[in-house]
């Protein structure tokens, strides 16, 4: 359980906390893939609540004030030199029984990142749990059934305990898609870069 890693380590960065942007305010958190100063500009002027780093570029600082998160599969260093606040750790990279997905886990809290937990199932969701307590999970789809990623998203969504985060990733630019999730109860969605506005009015408020 995360009760081993030290509060203290968690060194918080103020207004660019990834965890408090998806947690904090009313409806779903938009979270939006960008590579470039562009995207990631134009993706908080549209009212993103943070970006999703595909690659490392130069005066992300500069360009936006919005959380990032480090979405390629990698080491925590990675996600810190690129500028993150969070990165993401799948856990089907990082399941062995030799510690790799604690020392991981350590190592992103001792760099003050939130964590952001891949999982394909809810196998993968109870293990993650018993190993390291994560706050925020991506529920990302398996590759082995029929179902889409919003679909498999929503399946696993129940799984998740109350009080942790939950975000899907999918390729959409449907309003009506975003609302469903909405509606499930995701806290975040991570979609392409384009009319992010759109997305965020689509979203219906939870009753």
């Amino acid at each position: 359980m995360c009760d081993g890693f030290a509060p203290e380590l968690r060194l918080v960065t103020g207004a660019r906390r990834f965890s408090q942007a998806i947690a904090e305010g009313d409806g779903i958190s938009i979270v939006v893939h960008v590579d470039d100063a562009g995207a990631a500009r134009a993706a908080e002027e549209q009212g993103a609540e943070a970006v999703a780093l595909l690659r490392p570029f130069g005066g992300l600082s500069e360009t936006t004030s919005l959380p990032v998160l480090w979405r390629p599969h990698g080491s925590p260093e990675q996600a810190r030199a690129a500028g993150a606040d969070a990165c993401v750790l799948a856990l089907a990279l990082l399941d062995d029984e030799d510690g790799e997905l604690e020392r991981s886990y350590r190592a992103a809290v001792e760099l003050g990142l939130d964590c952001v937990v891949e999982v394909r199932d809810d196998q993968e969701l109870e293990r993650a749990l018993e190993r390291i307590d994560p706050e925020i999970f991506l529920l990302a789809g398996n590759g082995e059934d029929d179902a889409g990623p919003l679909e498999h998203a929503l399946e696993l969504l129940p799984d998740v305990p109350a009080g942790k985060l939950a975000l899907a990733e999918v390729d959409t630019s449907v309003p009506d898609e975003v609302a469903e999730l909405e509606r499930a109860g995701m806290d975040g969605v991570i979609v392409p870069a384009g009319n992010v506005a759109e997305l965020a009015g689509g979203a219906e408020p939870q009753v």
